[in-house]
């Protein structure tokens, strides 16, 4: 090992008993004699030093104790990607049979062979590889050019986390000779990335989701090479300190899913600058010390132009502790799943039931709520349960049943912008029964055609099977809309304030 290595050591990285770290220094260190390495460890506490030695500074690490000397011999530089997968992969689960001895015909000559069917086998088992992990198989690039190209084409998704790349040169001879990837893994590979963007090399040109956890990069590296993946799906990110510093301009413009997780340097500000990502459905932003936010340009009950596309969205473990943020998630125009366990507003001594409730009533679109579904009776209970809980609250700011006095104050407004919404002030006529007067009733959005029916039966003194029910809107003038199916609600019908329902018997 000795003889062979050079100063193009530094930088490359190497694996000591398990420990991974990154060559910093490659050299003499008086007064003992022999070459050393110095690394700096991934982990810092394996260390001992900052990268000094009796007063001489031989290499810089981040952290006081993260560097250490190291004999050449005592360091594992790692294999090539071919090597690897062949280790893992050829013959792996089957019995070693007895070496047979084959004669084939070279020429006019017969020539004994051994191994023949072993290595047309090794061949074919590597060429029908798709799906491959090699987690923490000491890889530390491609080896010979076109070798993996040639015995591994078919490969879509490779797991490549923890292991030797230090940089993405590396990482693109890998994926331009494989022309069918769709998924690569790179979590846990201190790489370098490229200060501006590489030449476009089609290495990515069909891959669908990138795993970059703890690699170190910046989002302006991220933006640097995202140029090079045209197709991209799924982004993840997570724990890379990484500070959004300027907005996606003509890349990432195909991601679904991106994953910030662990990122405590975000903040709302920054979630700003990927607000217009168009195809962004789902972001998961869990343990990034949030805590607030607030969409600027929607005022209340209305919806933001901000993550049009945006339908799941995940906050665990943050620092939420205020309704308002619930408040302000109403205002995603297409939000339909939401995550938040483990914050304050969750996780306090408030009844866990109550708490699941008011976040539903307070979201009026939200299907799902921390991967349990909402059913239409759940909804329908948790927003006539939060009308109770706040009724008097609301009366008190100014709220009345007649609409004409109807005004509650701005501070309940902007604490319960839903509120409101919850309730349809609806005139009642009944078009059969002439000396019948016109009734206003506030009614729940969420209650259903039957309940309405049961409500109507009880203050008209008429059988609920004799009632048929309609509604006509100012919206449209002279149409009448029937209330067939006694199953959906009224905000199914899109009932809404000011209408009023036709009752027939």
């Amino acid at each position: 090992m000795n003889s062979t290595l050079t100063s193009d050591v530094i930088g490359r990285r190497v694996e000591v008993n398990g420990e991974h770290a990154t060559v910093r220094f490659f050299g003499i260190v008086p007064p003992v004699a022999g070459l050393w390495l110095g690394v700096e460890w991934d982990n810092p506490e394996r260390g001992k030093h900052d990268g000094s030695h009796e007063g001489t500074v031989y290499f810089k690490c981040r952290h006081p104790t993260a560097g250490s000397f190291i004999r050449p011999n005592k360091v594992n530089f790692g294999v090539d990607f071919l090597t690897a997968i062949k280790n893992r992969y050829v013959l792996e689960d089957e019995p070693k049979e007895e070496e047979t001895e084959q004669i084939v015909i070279i020429g006019n000559k017969p020539v004994e062979t051994i191994g023949f069917d072993s290595v047309i086998k090794q061949q074919s088992q590597l060429s029908k590889l798709q799906d491959v992990s090699l987690r923490n198989c000491a890889v530390n690039g491609a080896g010979d050019q076109g070798g993996i190209a040639k015995a591994c084409p078919n490969i879509r998704s490779i797991d490549l986390s923890k292991n030797l790349l230090s940089s993405w040169e590396e990482v693109i001879d890998i994926a331009s000779q494989l022309k069918h990837l769709e998924v690569l893994n790179l979590s846990e590979n201190k790489l370098t990335f490229p200060s501006s963007s590489p030449s476009p090399t089609g290495a990515f040109s069909t891959l669908k989701v990138l795993v970059l956890n703890r690699t170190g990069i910046t989002w302006a590296e991220v933006l640097c090479c995202a140029p090079g993946w045209p197709v991209l799906e799924k982004l993840y990110l997570e724990s890379n300190n990484i500070v959004i510093s300027e907005r996606p301009t003509d890349v990432l413009q195909t991601v679904k899913l991106l994953d910030l997780s662990s990122n405590q340097l975000i903040d709302e500000n920054q979630l700003f600058l990927i607000a217009y990502l168009p195809r962004l459905e789902q972001l998961i932003l869990s343990d990034i010390g949030i805590s607030s936010i607030h969409f600027p340009d929607a005022g209340i009950g209305c919806k933001t132009s901000m993550f049009p596309s945006l339908q799941y969205l995940v906050l665990n473990d943050n620092q939420i502790a205020q309704w308002s943020f619930m408040n302000e998630l109403d205002k995603l125009q297409s939000l339909h799943a939401l995550s938040c366990t483990r914050n304050p507003l969750t996780e306090g001594s408030k009844d866990a039931q109550t708490t699941r409730q008011f976040i539903i009533a307070r979201i009026g679109q939200l299907r799902t709520l921390n991967k349990c579904a909402i059913e239409p009776e759940e909804r329908r209970g948790a927003e006539l349960d939060y009308r109770k809980a706040f009724g008097n609250e609301w009366k008190k700011a100014g709220g009345h049943q007649d609409p004409e006095k109807n005004r509650p104050n701005e501070e309940f407004l902007a604490a319960h912008p839903r509120y409101q919404a919850l309730c349809l002030t609806l005139k009642i006529k009944c078009p059969n029964q002439l000396d019948q007067k016109v009734i206003e009733k506030q009614l729940p959005e969420s209650m259903t055609v039957q309940k309405v029916k049961g409500l109507l039966s009880r203050l008209l003194k008429v059988p609920v099977s004799e009632l048929l029910l309609s509604y006509e809107s100012p919206k449209m003038p002279g149409k009448e809309i029937e209330l067939e199916n006694d199953l959906q609600s009224l905000q199914f019908y899109s009932v809404e304030n000011g209408d009023c329902l036709l009752v027939r018997w």
